[in-house]
């Protein structure tokens, strides 16, 4: 129930941030929008995002995860309320900046909440349910908030995922409590989520400081922290772009765009389930080197997300559906391994402060992706340069998670 409820409040964040990427031609003419300004647009939501990362890592470690999920849930569903009236581009653009911050403490969160909930051998699971939900979100928002669009105008596209969001907001409330605060766990089952290696409760108080400045000090969180932006750069262009590229590049129209946008996203979630979550447990329970499987379905899937290059060169929508499905592919099967390492290697009480200060660093890219994209398309009339960036990227990741991450386990704590 934990793992689904987490998911489910993935997949709201991601209805929430797929919404503009399908509102180009509506934001066109309803505010003049320009494909240069499009970019910081659909960028907007990630500034915000990406510095309140550290921050609710911080607060997660101290306050714990309902009280900052209940307000964080709260304040991005006030959010799409605000897209759906806003009156000019100034407005739309506070909206977005906002959505950032009430949806900052939702990866690190439900990090935290997997550590607390489940033992190791069946955390890849649990994190592929919440982390895959993100690429659920795409395959089912895009069509959804473009079919929206197309028949109700794009205020009510918006306003659709504010209801949405609130009702997730009652859910959290009414269904989460950390193992020690649920009267419906039995002692027994508390005992096996214990003794199974799951994070110990409790805030950390002044620890926090010292223990962020120890952190970033870490080869090992250097190597995360350069693979995982890596892959959020190429998550976020195809995330925000992948609609208009099929658009303005092969001439496919809207209604098309969006639903051809739906298949990478489909394969995506459904690797990350299957591989990046499923077989993983599976095999970790056979007796499997736990850091060994993991390492492998990391630089195996951030590899296969290199055929992002081949549709730098694509001419038909099959082929460029197809090189973009291995990519997403690939990488959404590692990316639950990525957001399962803050539970693994952060030591005591630092699991917060490790996935807030890895979401700084990837929405950092995110950040990047879309503006640096809107450029390359606005100057060279191609996105080719923007895919091959995007390649030369995660081959650098791929470096950080070999050459420094190295072996998934435990930083050692601090003298």
């Amino acid at each position: 129930m934990i793992a689904l409820l987490l998911g489910f409040g993935v997949l709201v964040n991601y209805f929430d941030r797929v919404n503009v990427s399908v509102s180009q031609t509506a934001l066109h003419a309803a505010f003049g929008v320009t494909t240069v300004e499009f970019g910081y647009l659909l960028s907007a939501y990630s500034w915000t995002y990406c510095f309140m990362q550290v921050p609710c890592g911080l607060l997660l470690d101290r306050f714990g995860v309902r009280k900052i999920g209940l307000i964080g849930s709260f304040l991005w569903s006030v959010a799409c309320f605000g897209g759906a009236v806003s009156t000019g581009i100034p407005s739309f653009f506070a909206s977005r900046l906002v959505l950032g911050v009430g949806e900052a403490p939702s990866f690190p969160g439900s990090s935290k909440a997997t550590g607390y909930w489940f033992p190791d051998r069946e955390r890849s699971l649990a994190t592929a349910i919440y982390d895959g939900s993100a690429k659920l979100g795409a395959a089912i928002g895009v069509p959804l908030m473009g079919i929206l669009l197309i028949h109700f105008g794009w205020r009510w596209s918006f306003a659709a995922t504010g209801f949405i969001s609130f009702f997730y907001f009652l859910l959290f409330w009414w269904l989460y409590r950390n193992p020690s605060e649920d009267g419906a766990l039995s002692d027994r089952e508390r005992r096996h989520i214990l003794d199974g290696g799951a994070n110990r409760e409790g805030p950390c108080g002044t620890r926090q400081a010292s223990s962020l400045a120890y952190l970033v000090r870490q080869r090992k969180v250097g190597g995360l922290l350069l693979g995982y932006a890596a892959y959020n750069y190429t998550f976020y262009l195809l995330l925000t772009w992948l609609p208009s590229y099929l658009y303005l590049s092969l001439h496919v129209n809207l209604l098309h765009s969006v639903m051809y946008t739906s298949i990478p996203w489909l394969v995506g979630a459904l690797a990350e389930f299957v591989i990046g979550g499923w077989l993983i447990d599976a095999l970790i329970h056979r007796g499997w080197d736990g850091s060994r499987v993991r390492q492998t379905i990391l630089v195996a899937g951030t590899a296969l997300g290199l055929g992002i290059f081949g549709a730098a060169h694509a001419r038909t929508i099959e082929t460029a559906v197809v090189w973009i499905t291995v990519s997403l592919g690939g990488l959404s099967a590692a990316s639950g391994v990525g957001w399962s390492a803050p539970s693994l290697i952060a030591p005591k009480g630092s699991v917060g402060t490790l996935g807030g200060l890895m979401n700084f660093c990837n929405q950092c890219a995110a950040i990047a992706a879309p503006i640096v994209t809107g450029y390359i398309v606005h100057f060279t009339h191609s996105f080719a340069g923007a895919f091959i960036a995007a390649a030369a990227f995660l081959a650098l990741g791929i470096g950080g998670y070999v050459f420094l991450l190295g072996r998934i386990e435990p930083i050692p704590e601090p003298a």
